[in-house]
């Protein structure tokens, strides 16, 4: 089974490519830069992939070049899919990551697929768009599309707050500066979206959209406390208002059951788990 990866050297690409080995699938990644068009072809026309996962994105919402997220998570992908429908044999399934930061602030908890769409910042307004070209694809190509919501584990960069907590943790460091403290996010783990990921290339339906999500979201206080258990260790936390972000979404919480229907019931480990694993990963 050839699976041709984009993103393989990012967080979750890293962590994606192993676990599709295991699974058995021959995982080329793809190394053509999206923008490059032609390039790009060549490569997928010698990878004749049987299945897909789109995963190269800015991701970080805090990017500096707002342009760059258009550029990369737009353009790129168009130019991905275009290649794509280039291909004698289509592939099987498409999977294309968006993110959960396209429902903004939602008047709804836990988010259904179904729930209106409010980008409030560059990077959902990216992913959302990116939505729609992926549906002009539709009847060409097996597209399907998930909305990720929070989640973490050992080489995620430290300007994601989990890391960046860990880091301060690990090296008990005596204080950290953070930006809005009343949020509430799902914190999940990389290896339950990756296992997500594998099980609908099996079972997805083409077109449709999955959230990719627990159900279970956490303060930052929890978040700041169960580090605190586990290290045995206490910091002050201050708010620096550079860090501080217009149009904040306050709540963001998913509803798995559509995943958990599609694909069967999955291992989700507790935030404890994936906490401890990032410590220890850190600490070696």
């Amino acid at each position: 089974m050839r699976l041709a990866l984009t993103g393989g050297t990012g967080f979750t690409g890293r962590h994606f490519r192993e676990r599709a080995r295991a699974a058995g699938y021959i995982v080329h990644e793809v190394k053509a830069n999206l923008l490059h068009t032609d390039v790009l072809r060549e490569e997928l026309h010698a990878i004749q992939p049987q299945f897909v996962v789109h995963l190269a994105a800015i991701s970080f919402v805090g990017h500096a070049d707002p342009s760059d997220f258009y550029r990369v998570n737009v353009v790129g992908t168009t130019n991905l899919l275009d290649a794509l429908n280039t291909l004698a044999q289509r592939p099987k399934k498409v999977l294309l990551a968006s993110s959960a930061n396209v429902y903004g602030n939602s008047e709804h908890s836990p988010i259904t697929e179904g729930d209106p769409l409010a980008p409030v910042n560059h990077y959902a307004a990216s992913k959302l768009a990116m939505e729609m070209v992926a549906r002009s694809y539709a009847g060409r190509l097996p597209v399907f599309l998930v909305r990720p919501f929070n989640y973490t584990g050992p080489g995620q960069a430290e300007n994601f707050i989990v890391p960046k907590l860990v880091s301060h943790f690990a090296r008990r460091a005596s204080q950290v500066e953070l930006g809005n403290l009343h949020v509430e996010r799902e914190f999940n783990d990389v290896r339950f979206v990756c296992e997500a990921y594998l099980r609908l290339l099996e079972k997805a339906e083409a077109g449709d959209v999955y959230n990719i999500c627990s159900g279970r979201p956490f303060s930052l206080q929890e978040l700041i406390d169960q580090l605190s258990a586990l290290t045995g260790h206490s910091l002050d936390v201050a708010v620096n208002p550079a860090f501080v972000r217009r149009n904040e979404v306050h709540r963001l919480c998913g509803n798995p059951d559509k995943l958990f229907a599609s694909v069967g019931a999955l291992d989700i480990p507790p935030l404890e788990d994936t906490l401890r694993w990032m410590l220890q990963e850190y600490m070696e």
